[in-house]
């Protein structure tokens, strides 16, 4: 992973501030909070799936 220091944040976060001024960053934020829960939940979803698989082949065998 990339770690990202506090200067750099802030940067970040002052240049976010600039460009899409006080009253749109919350509600990107939310946004990109959103898209991240679903992936989270879509990935979760592919993992289990995987997994069931794995089991149901191993009792397969036997």
């Amino acid at each position: 992973m990339m770690n990202i220091g506090m200067g750099s944040l802030i940067l970040i976060l002052v240049i976010a501030l600039i460009i899409f001024g006080p009253k749109k960053l919350p509600e990107l934020g939310k946004a990109a909070g959103n898209t991240l829960r679903e992936f989270k939940n879509a990935t979760k979803g592919l993992a289990d799936d995987d997994d069931d698989d794995k089991q149901q082949k191993k009792t397969d065998v036997k």
